[in-house]
């Protein structure tokens, strides 16, 4: 067995047990580091199949943007778990459902392979999947459409952000606008009062006291 099928077989059984803990880890935050890992586990697949614009794209993108992203987002917000999995088993059939039919898809995809003989199959060009023939295209002929990716993912972040931001009773909220806005003039103010001294000041209630008993005696 050739080196490559190692680790094909090894990148395969991680990416398999990564995807299972994502769907049956209890806590969130694990459930996204599991997604990290299985994320490395496709882009070392990718790369072993030279495609690895496709492997830098996975791991940039998902693992090193959206999957931080989720993970403040996750962090940030106040998910209670237990009412989170109340419905759990009210949604299984329909998961279980579009899950089988994912895999029936997966399968008629994989298994179309191996029933077509290999004269039929066309020949693997040397740069397919590497990053500068793809370059060429998605800045030539498909620019319009990078750049309305682009301001989609944008838009979600900023979603994302103001979601996290929104007022809550259990945390201390400020408007960023405002924030922005203030002047010095509105947080400081200068007053101007006039001295006083003491050395003329009227004797003390607490001396005025003290002079009473001595009163009563000599009476």
């Amino acid at each position: 067995m050739e080196f490559k099928t190692v680790l094909f077989y090894v990148f395969a059984v991680i990416l398999v047990i990564a995807a299972v803990r994502v769907i049956t880890a209890r806590n969130p935050v694990h459930a996204a580091l599991f997604l990290v890992l299985s994320f490395f586990s496709a882009a070392g697949l990718w790369m072993l199949l030279k495609a690895e614009f496709l492997a830098i794209v996975l791991v940039l993108v998902y693992v090193g943007a959206v999957m931080v992203l989720f993970l403040f987002v996750v962090m940030m917000l106040d998910i209670n778990l237990d009412k989170l999995r109340e419905g759990f088993w009210g949604y299984f059939p329909l998961a279980a459902t579009i899950g089988v039919i994912i895999v029936l898809e997966m399968a008629a995809v994989l298994l179309r392979s191996f029933w077509v003989s290999e004269s039929q199959v066309p020949a693997a060009s040397d740069t397919l999947g590497q990053t500068k023939p793809l370059g060429k295209l998605i800045f030539t002929e498909y620019v319009y459409a990078f750049e309305i990716a682009a301001v989609i993912l944008l838009v979600a972040i900023v979603a994302a952000v103001a979601l996290t931001l929104r007022k809550r009773k259990d945390s201390k909220y400020f408007d960023p606008a405002q924030a922005v806005k203030v002047k010095a003039s509105d947080r400081v103010r200068l007053v101007s009062m006039p001295a006083e001294s003491t050395r003329n000041a009227p004797a003390t209630d607490a001396a005025v006291v003290a002079d009473k008993p001595a009163a009563g005696q000599q009476s």
